[in-house]
């Protein structure tokens, strides 16, 4: 299927890693223009030659931390000098902090809002004259099935996230009469570099899916009805959708893409 992201103008927040840079690999691959923003610049300056030879005809990466209202607005003022309009923003980056409740300072819960919910709140703005030059244009936010299905340990990054997917579906509302979609995606256990560090640190083979998946329910009681975690590509693909032009009536949404589960 053609996407209809050819030449398209793509910015992924938190694109160096994880489900963030599996989708900029997608973009890339249907040859779209990805700029990435993460704090690393090694990271940027990978992941850009990454997509360069993946067919991405005009990627770089602007070093951005999101936390920081004028760093993110720089970040989007190269894009504007360099492409004048866009077409599509994902948020990627979500929040580090994991304790349970009554381990988290006052801090621990500031920073896990500040940068899993007005991180992506900073880009949104940001990119809004952007977005509203293109011809069309398309927000997905990364957020977590957690807030479907709580873990003791992870209170703080799932109230980030819970505000993270209420902001979204909100702007879904605003934006709809500029004909910006906006839809969130909640993945499940899928193996990113913090999973596989869990699984090794775990005594669990980092690269077997399937035994990702078996730690995790034993451990955090989290199955799913597929016997195996994700791969980070099968949330790009599902991203890459959502942003593209095939999609042209969704809006509002909160896909689930976790290998089925209730949420019970």
């Amino acid at each position: 299927m053609d996407l209809g992201l050819a030449n398209a103008a793509v910015v992924v927040q938190g694109g160096t890693q994880g489900m963030g840079r599996a989708s900029a690999r997608c973009f890339a691959d249907d040859g779209a223009r990805v700029a990435v923003l993460a704090r690393t610049q090694a990271e940027l300056d990978a992941t850009v030659a990454e997509l360069t030879e993946r067919g991405s005809p005009d990627a770089f990466g602007v070093s951005t931390d999101i936390t920081k209202a004028d760093e993110v607005e720089h970040a989007f003022q190269v894009v504007d000098e360099r492409w004048g309009e866009l077409n599509v923003l994902v948020n990627a980056t979500g929040p580090g902090a994991v304790a349970g409740f009554e381990d988290l300072t006052d801090e621990q819960w500031l920073e896990a809002i500040d940068l899993g919910t007005m991180g992506m709140v900073r880009c949104v703005r940001a990119a809004l004259p952007l977005l509203r030059k293109a011809e069309w244009a398309r927000i997905v936010n990364l957020s977590a099935h957690s807030t479907k299905r709580q873990s003791a340990g992870l209170v703080a990054y799932t109230a980030a996230k819970a505000a993270f997917t209420s902001v979204s579906k909100n702007l879904s509302l605003s934006l709809a009469a500029d004909e910006i979609l906006v839809n969130t995606l909640s993945p499940g256990t899928i193996a990113t570099e913090s999973v596989q560090r869990w699984a090794k640190s775990a005594g669990i083979d980092s690269s077997d899916l399937y035994a990702i998946m078996t730690g995790i329910n034993e451990q955090f009681g989290h199955p799913a009805h597929l016997p195996r975690a994700g791969d980070p590509k099968e949330i790009g693909a599902v991203v890459a959708f959502l942003a593209s032009r095939c999609n042209s009536y969704m809006t509002g949404a909160n896909v689930n893409v976790d290998g089925g589960s209730d949420f019970t």
